[in-house]
C-alpha cells in the first residue's frame, strides 16, 4: 500500500519551533580561559587594523515550513497518520573581495524536504506540480523534532556551499551563520554566533566581556562540550544602548584542529574585519549582528524557495488526488 498524506490547513507560519542553536545543549561545557593570557589577566583586546583585507565568503542558509501534513508510511496496517512537515530552505554564499559583495550563484543549494518520524524505506518523495520533496527520518513527532530535521538538511547544504567556495577562492576566509560544527575540518573557517543562550564566560572573563568596546574582542578560549573549538566574543559598533546585555556582541568560533597561536591570529584578523561588514539599524532590526553580505545573501537565498502559497496550492491538489 502506498504512502497516504494529508495537509493540514493550520497556516505553516504559525507555530514553527524557534530556531535551534547547538549552544543550548552545552550548559555543561568546560572551558579553558588561560590559552592566549592567564584568567586573573583577561581585558579587552584591540586588533590592529589589516592592511590587505583577504576575501571573505559569508554562508548562510534560510528554511521555510511549506505546510504541515499528516503521513501514513507504507504498509502500515493500522493506517495511523504521523505529522511531519514539508519545508523549502536554500544555502548560499556572498563573496567579498577588491570589486565588492556577489552572490556566488554557483554555489547556491536548493532543497524541498519532507521531515517525519517514519524510516526512509516506509515513505516516498512527495511530488507536486511544482516541487518535489524529499524524505528525511526525524528522531520525533514534535515540532521541535521535525523543524530540527529541516535544519539539519540545511546545514549540509551550507556544508557543501562551504566546500564549493573553498574551493573557487583557495585563499578565502570562510565565516559562517551560525556554529562550525560540521565545517570544523576546513582552515580559516569561522563561526558566527548571534545569540547567546549560554553564558560561557564567568569572573574576570566575565567582567571582559561586557566591558568590550566597539571593536573589541575577548581573548580566545576553548570550549569542550558537545564538540571542542576555539572561541571569542567580539562586540561590533552600533550596538545601541550600554544598558543592554551584551548589545551588539557576537561569539566566534573555529576549529580545535588549528593550534592555539592559529586561533589567536585567525581572531585578530576576524576581529578587525566584522566591524566593517556591521549592518544598521535603519537598514536591519538584527542590527549591528546581522551582518549586510550576510542580509544581502538572505534576501537572494528566501526568493529563491518559491511563492508560499503555489507550493501549499500544489500540496493540497497533490493530497486529494
Amino acid at each position: 500500500m502506498a504512502m497516504r498524506f494529508a495537509v493540514d490547513q493550520w497556516d505553516p507560519s504559525y507555530g514553527v519551533a524557534n530556531e535551534s542553536d547547538t549552544e543550548a545543549a552545552e550548559s555543561g561545557a568546560t572551558l579553558d580561559t588561560a590559552l592566549e593570557v592567564p584568567t586573573d589577566s583577561w581585558c579587552p583586546i584591540h586588533p590592529a587594523p589589516v592592511a590587505t583585507a583577504p576575501v571573505v565568503g559569508f554562508v548562510d542558509g534560510v528554511r521555510r515550513v511549506d505546510a504541515r501534513v499528516w503521513i501514513v508510511p507504507d504498509g502500515d496496517p493500522d493506517g495511523v497518520a504521523v505529522p511531519g512537515v514539508c519545508a523549502s530552505w536554500a544555502s548560499g554564499a556572498a563573496v567579498c573581495g577588491p570589486g565588492g559583495a556577489v552572490i556566488d550563484p554557483e554555489s547556491v543549494v536548493v532543497g524541498r524536504t519532507l521531515a517525519a518520524p517514519v524510516e526512509p524505506a516506509r515513505s516516498e518523495p512527495l511530488v507536486t506540480r511544482h516541487a518535489t520533496y524529499l524524505p528525511v527520518e526525524a528522531h520525533g513527532p514534535t515540532p521541535q523534532d521535525l523543524w530540527w530535521a529541516v535544519q539539519q538538511e540545511m546545514l549540509d547544504g551550507e556544508a557543501r556551499v562551504t566546500a564549493a567556495v573553498r574551493a573557487r577562492w583557495p585563499q578565502s576566509l570562510l565565516v559562517v551563520d551560525g556554529p562550525v560544527r560540521g565545517r570544523d575540518q576546513l582552515r580559516d573557517t569561522v563561526g558566527l554566533v548571534k545569540t547567546h543562550q549560554v553564558t560561557y564566560l564567568s569572573g574576570r572573563p566575565l567582567e571582559t566581556l561586557r566591558s568590550l568596546g566597539d571593536g573589541d574582542r575577548t581573548p580566545v578560549f576553548a570550549i569542550h562540550g558537545g564538540f571542542d573549538r576555539f572561541s571569542w566574543y567580539v562586540r561590533l559598533p552600533g550596538g545601541g544602548s550600554p544598558l543592554v546585555p551584551l548589545a551588539g556582541v557576537v561569539r566566534c568560533e573555529t576549529s580545535i584542529r588549528a593550534t592555539a597561536a592559529q586561533a589567536i591570529e585567525l581572531a585578530d584578523l576576524v576581529s578587525a574585519l566584522l566591524p566593517r561588514f556591521a549592518s544598521v539599524p535603519h537598514k536591519d532590526r538584527r542590527a549591528p549582528q546581522n551582518l549586510t553580505p550576510i542580509a544581502g545573501l538572505e534576501r537572494q537565498l528566501r526568493r529563491r524557495l518559491g511563492d508560499p502559497a503555489l507550493l501549499f496550492r500544489g500540496l493540497r491538489m497533490t493530497a486529494s488526488r
